[in-house]
């Protein structure tokens, strides 16, 4: 019993952590390419910065909707919220790691 609920923990933090990592390299990658066009001076304006943002963050929602539509059925107990937390996780990681390289250059 007690291991079939450690099961779900787990997949509910490995489900959360993927969609979290997923969604800051998606940014990660949207952020080098905003870099790019800056660098090169491709703006014409300000609205034209960030294309596809918009696009990006709804994409997050729909997998979060989805997530809290299909882990009530998969995840109970409780530990559905090991999902959001696997989605913290798996999104700040990949921020801890960018703060890293900006501070410490590595």
């Amino acid at each position: 019993m007690y291991i079939m609920q450690l099961l779900w923990s787990v997949l509910g933090l490995l489900a959360g952590g993927a969609i979290g990592y997923g969604f800051g390299r998606i940014q990660e990658a949207a952020q080098r390419r905003y870099e790019q066009r800056q660098a090169q001076g491709k703006f014409k304006s300000e609205w034209s910065a960030m294309p596809g943002s918009f696009r990006r963050v709804t994409y997050l929602l729909i997998a979060l909707v989805l997530v809290q539509i299909i882990c009530p059925l998969l995840f109970v107990n409780g530990t559905q919220w090991t999902v959001s937390a696997g989605v913290v996780i798996g999104y700040g990681y990949l921020l801890y790691l960018q703060m890293r390289r900006r501070v410490w250059g590595r």
